[in-house]
């Protein structure tokens, strides 16, 4: 069922259950009564391509980081949550998703700054003025959505609507929800020294409702810096996500190539940073290795886990 050491969780197959779709980091099957399975595994994405290391406790991170936002925010919208199952793997309700991201950003930096630097000052039909600096906030938060394609790209709100991607309606209504989210996401961060500094979200439709899906708030789809760094420098401010390993990619480039595989220091440091970011937002660490997997196989837990909750068999 997985190629990776015991301790991680490379991918997640089983006879029992059809798989839907493998995706970069999350492995999607259909459940006993119709339901997805979502298991979130270790692999770990970078510049388009999964790498040959999984990291150690990131799929728990991100699922358990998932949950407590889903959790946090179901007062704004309803989420497609019906169960942590695993420390690895959450029922979910079966939706229609919407083939669009949502993303909410409150500083100028990333792919935004790059763009900026080269001269762009409209994104997704937003302007942004002149003299801006790198990592300077925004007056107030701004939505770029994009396509989700084989490649993403950005589109305006009119566009989105034109083309058919949502209605007007619908895109008013996925527009008002991410900037709540974004609100109550950065107002918790910052009482944590944490700055929600971009992240995006998907939606999807329930019975013609409108409900959240996917993840959200966690360091794969999200920006994050600590609040004191960045009042030290904000040019210098380090992402508190997985720029640790890009950064560490790009540092060992070869003949244009990223490498392919991590040393075990760059996994172990990965994985502490994971953890470490998970502690500071739900204010308890994740738990210990001998209470999530006492023998090591983060597999045989996860079928074990499973079969109690009725949605596999003992083989």
């Amino acid at each position: 069922m997985t190629t990776a050491p015991m301790n991680t969780l490379n991918q997640f197959d089983t006879p029992q259950l059809q798989l839907l779709h493998r995706g970069k980091v999350r492995d999607s099957l259909r459940a006993p009564n119709g339901e997805r399975l979502i298991v979130v595994t270790d692999r770990l994405s970078a510049f388009d391509s999964v790498l040959e290391t999984p990291i150690a406790y990131k799929g728990a991170v991100l699922n358990g980081l998932a949950n407590f936002w889903f959790e946090k925010t179901k007062h704004i919208i309803p989420n497609h949550v019906i169960e942590l199952v695993d420390a690895n793997a959450m029922l979910v309700k079966e939706a229609e998703p919407i083939r669009v991201e949502m993303v909410v950003r409150a500083y100028l930096t990333g792919s935004m700054w790059r763009g900026y630097q080269a001269g762009q000052r409209t994104f997704s039909g937003v302007t942004v003025p002149d003299g801006m600096t790198k990592h300077q906030p925004f007056p107030e938060f701004i939505l770029t959505p994009t396509t989700k394609e084989e490649s993403d790209r950005e589109i305006t709100p009119e566009n989105l609507v034109s083309e058919g991607w949502v209605s007007q309606e619908l895109y008013d209504q996925m527009a008002e929800k991410a900037l709540a989210l974004f609100k109550v996401g950065s107002d918790l961060l910052k009482e944590k020294g944490i700055i929600l500094v971009d992240t995006k979200y998907e939606f999807g439709l329930l019975n013609g409702e409108l409900i959240l899906i996917d993840e959200i708030h966690t360091p794969d789809s999200s920006r994050f810096w600590s609040a004191e760094d960045y009042a030290k420098n904000p040019e210098t401010a380090e992402q508190m996500d997985k720029e640790y390993v890009r950064q560490w990619l790009i540092a060992n480039k070869q003949d244009g190539k990223y490498p392919r595989a991590l040393t075990p220091e760059v996994s172990a440091e990965a994985s502490r940073r994971y953890l470490d970011i998970y502690e500071r937002i739900v204010g308890s660490p994740l738990p210990a290795s001998s209470e999530l997997t006492p023998d090591g196989d983060v597999t045989a837990r996860l079928v074990g886990n499973l079969v109690r909750a009725g949605l596999m068999t003992p083989s």
